[in-house]
């Protein structure tokens, strides 16, 4: 299996975090907006079929949480991927927030 690699693409008001596998011609993505300073809302979790079965969307939110620590911004877990991860995972309470300003 291929290595996934990820990138952050930012726009002016959104951006993605993108996933690519070397062979395959599909891009993985966590869509997301800016809601606030120091916060990004994470809208969308889309991997396609050609990619599915290889850990490219937990790749992807691994990805976007070592961003946020490492930039020190915040998530808005809009996406149900995303929000249900998170559910899982309460450690995580640190990374994310409920809209700018708020905690969880």
């Amino acid at each position: 299996m291929s290595d996934i690699v990820i990138t952050r693409e930012d726009g002016e008001r959104k951006g993605r975090y993108a996933a690519r596998i070397d062979g395959i011609d599909a891009v993985g993505e966590i869509e997301f907006t800016y809601p606030g300073p120091g916060v990004i809302s994470a809208n969308h979790t889309r991997v396609p079929e050609t990619m599915g079965g290889r850990g490219v969307a937990r790749a992807l939110l691994d990805f976007m949480l070592e961003d946020a620590r490492t930039k020190g911004f915040k998530i808005v877990p809009v996406c149900p991927y995303v929000r249900g991860q998170y559910a899982k995972h309460p450690e995580w309470s640190d990374l994310f927030t409920t809209k700018p300003g708020e905690d969880p």
